[in-house]
């Protein structure tokens, strides 16, 4: 089957996905010898390379034929005018993952590395690119020895870095949510929870809060400073919390999202980030709701 308009397969299904932030990845070409010529010509500046995109998925650990890989892929040209954007056929690179399909990723924001939340644990698979090389010469190094603390954890449902990349958190089927300094992983948090599996978990744009949603119970927010929770966001009747996101309004106050499902219908909530109280309610869909996302200027959600 054709991928439809703007879409594009490599093989195997797809479970996670991430914008790469090329700008902290891809290394400037310094000059031969930090010489410059006065006579020579003004060199003409690079285009800027198109955007990226991390893939992982698979077919799991039986014998399928259907890989499990990382895959990275860029946004084609358009083919022509008015033609909807799509990723090139061909990926830039592919990893393969052996018997271990990637279902969970997180991008670091500053270049660190893609962390894979695979069925037993976690891995960092970091970048590799040539000084003075173009973006399609990326290539992606699994590194055993960074995450020795989220090896055989198990699958984590979630993973998260927060904005500036400084703290990693990550929450697990098996209802343990795990908050590290990064990237020296420092415990900051530690919270096991058999009772419950981790959902969703978001980070406010300071820095200072992280909330997590749980398969039931309230969302929960947890301030980062003191490691302690502040305060827990509770459900109406029927309600069951999906997906959590912060936003930064106009005046760089934040509100949180969160979705529910309430009987038939898909609903978002949103609650004030200082009082912890519910402001707003909005039933949107009459669908499950299976991905959520905000515009990084708070002025657009996406499910």
């Amino acid at each position: 089957m054709a991928p439809r308009a703007g879409g594009q397969t490599y093989g195997f299904p797809i479970y996670c996905a991430s914008w790469l932030p090329l700008a902290h990845i891809i290394k400037p070409s310094p000059s031969a010898d930090g010489v410059v010529d006065a006579d020579a010509s003004p060199a003409l500046p690079s285009p800027p390379p198109p955007p990226m995109v991390a893939l992982g998925g698979g077919g799991g650990e039986g014998r399928s034929g259907v890989p499990n890989a990382l895959v990275v892929a860029a946004l084609a040209p358009a083919a022509a005018a008015g033609a909807p954007p799509a990723l090139s056929p061909e990926p830039v690179f592919r990893l393969g993952t052996e018997e271990q399909v990637p279902y969970r990723m997180a991008v670091h924001p500053r270049g660190d590395g893609v962390l894979c939340a695979f069925p037993n644990g976690c891995r960092l698979v970091q970048w590799e690119s040539p000084e003075g090389e173009g973006p399609h010469s990326l290539v992606l190094r699994s590194d055993q020895e960074a995450l020795v603390k989220l090896k055989d954890v198990g699958l984590q449902l979630a993973v998260s870095f927060s904005g500036e990349g400084s703290i990693l958190a990550t929450g697990g089927e098996d209802g343990h949510l795990r908050v590290f300094k990064w990237p020296g992983m420092e415990t900051i948090i530690e919270d096991p929870d058999a009772k419950t599996s981790v959902k969703d978990l978001s980070f406010s744009s300071d820095e200072k809060f992280l909330v997590v949603n749980r398969s039931s119970g309230p969302s929960r927010v947890w301030d980062l400073k003191s490691s302690e929770a502040v305060a827990n966001l509770p459900r109406e009747q029927g309600e069951i919390f999906g997906f959590c996101r912060f936003s930064t309004k106009s005046d760089n106050s934040q509100v949180l999202f969160v979705t529910a499902m309430q009987g038939d219908y898909g609903k978002i909530i949103s609650w004030n980030t200082t009082s912890w109280t519910r402001i707003g309610s909005k039933k949107v869909t009459r669908d499950a709701i299976s991905a959520f996302s905000v515009s990084p200027d708070g002025t657009l959600l996406a499910m």
